[in-house]
């Protein structure tokens, strides 16, 4: 196991920043995702971290070893990294035990030394009794399992996976999910996970890390990132958020205010510095909507579609007189709303936005090897 820091880091390709200043602390044994979309950095910072490419500036320490700095670059054999790609990259003609043993062949680790690794690390990923075999004899699901297993034979300080369960259809996926999160509760070993599913993310990582356009936006564990999205851009990725504008017109400690939206007066979770603005942007999730009657408080709004989704309905409405918002929120069957259809939407809850957009580190908690410390509302959040 090691700590990993990523402080400042920067790296740019010709004119275009791929990373801007990204500073990242991994503690010692913890499932960290990195998630975003396409394009966004993160196989970028994978890359850093595993010394496939030189930053431009800041450093980079795995464990009490500074490993990347403009002027130092550890090579990849030397930094105790063990990496698992999506595409598997298992060597057809090889048996299962020959794979898994490639890495200790390179590196010199001599019989019975190497056979007694190699059986370790499939017993390790449920894959006894599998040795002989060949790659194309396996199901996508063990070969993931079977690149795992070589990653982990060389003893690896830091695990880093880059999207592994891409190329796995929905059902694989989930078997996979429930595999990585035994294998971390096993191993404690520290692992880096680039994704780009926010379900694959929210199942097995400790805390997750946003990037968007080369910079993190958000370090949080799930339910904190998901409550408490730090700006506009993670509020949206995240869950679906839906982005809206609000006046807060009083506070109420401890991290509640009064929020006016649309004339409509409601109780919402705030940050702990919260004052009131009339420039306020919250978060409304599909949860804390409802269609409500005409005697209960809400706000006026005319269905846009109406999609089954099997149990339910996905309900898309224009909200009156405030053109360019858009609403989701679902409603169980049997529903007869059709496009045009007016509503009245009630607000349960919802999340006030930060105002500063500065936040990223919103998490205190430590790690706890498989089992997430979700550490609720009302954490303390630390600028950049």
């Amino acid at each position: 196991m090691a700590r990993l820091i990523v402080d400042r880091v920067t790296k740019a390709f010709g004119a275009f920043r791929a990373l801007d200043q990204v500073s990242l602390d991994v503690r010692d044994g913890e499932f960290m995702a990195i998630l975003g979309p396409s394009g966004c950095g993160k196989t970028t910072l994978l890359r850093q971290i595993a010394g496939f490419d030189k930053l431009d500036g800041g450093r980079i320490v795995i464990g009490e070893t500074v490993v990347s700095t403009p002027t130092r670059h550890v090579p990849p054999e030397r930094r105790r990294i063990g990496i698992v790609f999506q595409s598997y990259a298992l060597w057809p003609h090889m048996t299962v035990a020959e794979n898994v043993a490639y890495g200790l062949t390179v590196a010199g680790v001599r019989e019975p030394e190497r056979a007694r690794r190699v059986e370790a690390a499939l017993a390790l990923v449920e894959l006894e009794g599998y040795a002989a075999r060949r790659p194309s004899l396996l199901s996508g699901g063990q070969r993931q399992r079977v690149a795992l297993a070589r990653c982990l034979v060389t003893e690896p300080s830091l695990v880093l996976l880059d999207e592994p369960l891409a190329n796995l259809d929905v059902h694989l996926r989930a078997s996979m999910e429930d595999e990585f999160a035994r294998f971390h509760v096993r191993t404690a070993t520290t692992m880096v996970y680039i994704t780009h599913d926010q379900a694959e993310a929210m199942a097995l990582a400790d805390r997750i890390a946003v990037m968007d356009g080369g910079r993190l936006l958000q370090v949080a564990t799930p339910s904190q990132l998901y409550r408490e999205p730090a700006d506009a851009t993670v509020a949206a990725f995240i869950g679906e958020g839906i982005v809206v504008p609000a006046e807060v017109v009083g506070v109420e400690p401890p991290g509640r205010c009064r929020v006016d939206m649309f004339g409509l007066s409601v109780g919402m979770r705030c940050p702990l510095t919260q004052t009131p603005t009339r420039a306020a942007r919250v978060c409304l999730r599909a949860a804390d909507l409802a269609i409500v009657g005409t005697d209960v408080a809400g706000i006026g709004a005319h269905v846009v579609r109406a999609v089954y989704q099997g149990g339910h309905f996905r309900i898309e409405a224009q909200l009156d007189h405030v053109d360019g918002v858009l609403v989701h929120l679902t409603a169980a069957e049997p529903c007869r709303l059709a496009p045009g259809s007016a509503i009245r939407i009630g607000i349960a809850d919802g999340w006030v936005l930060p105002e500063s957009g500065e936040i990223v580190d919103t998490t205190a908690p430590e790690p706890t090897n498989g089992r997430r410390a979700d550490g609720g509302a009302g954490t303390t959040a630390a600028k950049r």
